[in-house]
């Protein structure tokens, strides 16, 4: 009972439209380094959850100043993935056809380099994983605890792999160019909409610290 508990609040969390998901799927769509992406999202869950659900999750409540810095970091970034995305959409550089000679690669590093941020500048990632996850697995024992991990870890592996290699399922739709200017322009109102959730989080904790 507590695994899929476990299972079904994790997955509640994850399915939401994030960062994450958002470039996961652009990635799935292009069929460039997949793995990476959806690897190093699993990796970051499999360790804020850990971290949370086994009793950390009350550092961010001693520390503000953590989630002050990560919300200020965050936001900058996101702010500027935004204007790259409203940049691909307006030249229409994002998009593409599906051959091959068409497609924009990126390296593996650069393709891991974006995951990585998107993944650990975002302190959105933290809240679910670490504080809410931490937070709903503090009144359990030691024993269920890991269950609840267990089952917190498997909605997020299925997800992010089911997500990125789904996601070709979608090309029909994405042959057209305008699909993909439509596409970067959600993704970059998306970016813009949390970037400004951030600043206005770092702006309730720098005064709430100030008084």
């Amino acid at each position: 009972m507590v695994f899929w508990h476990g299972l079904m609040v994790s997955a509640g969390l994850i399915v939401a439209i994030g960062a994450q998901n958002a470039y996961l799927l652009k990635q799935g769509l292009s069929k460039q380094h997949v793995a990476v992406v959806a690897g190093i999202c699993f990796l970051g869950d499999f360790c804020l959850m850990s971290f949370g659900i086994m009793g950390a999750g009350s550092l961010f409540a001693k520390f503000p100043w953590l989630s002050l810095s990560l919300a200020i970091v965050g936001a900058l970034f996101l702010s500027v993935y935004a204007y790259r995305c409203f940049k691909s959409a307006y030249t229409g550089s994002s998009a593409m056809h599906l051959q091959a000679d068409q497609v924009q690669k990126q390296t593996r590093k650069q393709v891991a380099l974006m995951a990585l941020a998107l993944t650990f500048l975002n302190p959105h990632v933290y809240l679910d994983t670490v504080v809410i996850l931490g937070g709903i697995a503090g009144t359990l024992s030691m024993a269920d605890k890991w269950a609840f991990l267990g089952g917190a870890l498997l909605a997020s592996l299925l997800w992010f792999f089911g997500v990125g290699y789904g996601a070709r399922l979608l090309l029909p739709w994405f042959e057209k160019a305008r699909t993909w200017r439509m596409l970067d322009t959600g993704i970059g109102l998306l970016m813009l909409w949390l970037a400004i959730g951030l600043y206005r989080y770092a702006y309730v904790l720098s005064t709430g610290a100030a008084a």
